[in-house]
C-alpha cells in the first residue's frame, strides 16, 4: 500500500520519463471488463519478460469510485505482480489519449511512441480468434530493448470503453 501511495505522488513527467529506464507502458485496465480481464496472463508475462530489460510498466485502472483495497483485490485474483496505480482522475488516460480497456500505450523519454492493443487476438467485441497473429506491443516493446528508432503508431483495441468522467 506505501508504493501505491508513493507512485500517485510521482509526478506524470517522472513516471513517463524515468531515469535510467529505456521506456514506460502503461497497461490500461478495468476490473470489471471481461476483455481486459481474460489479457491477464498475457500482460503479466509481457512484464515479467521486459521488465527485466529496462522497461517500466504500470497497470493504470481508470475507473471512478474504484478503491485502492478494490484494485489490489482484483490484482491478487488475477495473479498480477505488475505495479499499478488509480487513475479515477484520468490524468493517464488523457496523457496517453487512451478510450479502451485493455489498452497499451507505450513511453520513451515522455514521448508517446504507442498506443493500441496488445494483440489481434480480439477482432471486435464477441469476435475472437483462438490465438494472436500479431503481438502489437511485443513488437514495440522489442524494438525499444534493440533501440531501434520508433515512429509512433496506433493500433485499434477491443474491449470496454473508458467512461468521460462527468
Amino acid at each position: 500500500m506505501l508504493a501505491l501511495l508513493l507512485l500517485l505522488m510521482t509526478s506524470d513527467r517522472d513516471l513517463l520519463s524515468p531515469y535510467g529506464k529505456k521506456a514506460v507502458v502503461l497497461l490500461f485496465v478495468r476490473s470489471d471488463c471481461p476483455v481486459s480481464n481474460r489479457y491477464a496472463p498475457e500482460l503479466q508475462r509481457l512484464y515479467l519478460r521486459y521488465s527485466a530489460q529496462g522497461i517500466d510498466f504500470r497497470l493504470v485502472y481508470p475507473e471512478p469510485g474504484l478503491t485502492p483495497a478494490a484494485m489490489e483485490k482484483h490484482r491478487k485474483e488475477y495473479g498480477y505482480t505488475i505495479p499499478a496505480l488509480l487513475d479515477t482522475s484520468h490524468q493517464y488516460v488523457k496523457r496517453a489519449g487512451a478510450r479502451i480497456t485493455p489498452e497499451a500505450a507505450v513511453f520513451v523519454h515522455g514521448e508517446l511512441i504507442y498506443l493500441g492493443r496488445i494483440d489481434d487476438r480480439y477482432v471486435d467485441i464477441g469476435k475472437a480468434r483462438p490465438e494472436a497473429t500479431r503481438h502489437d506491443l511485443e513488437e514495440v516493446l522489442v524494438a525499444v530493448v534493440a533501440e531501434k528508432s520508433i515512429r509512433r503508431r496506433e493500433t485499434k483495441a477491443v474491449g470496454c470503453t473508458i467512461e468521460d468522467l462527468k
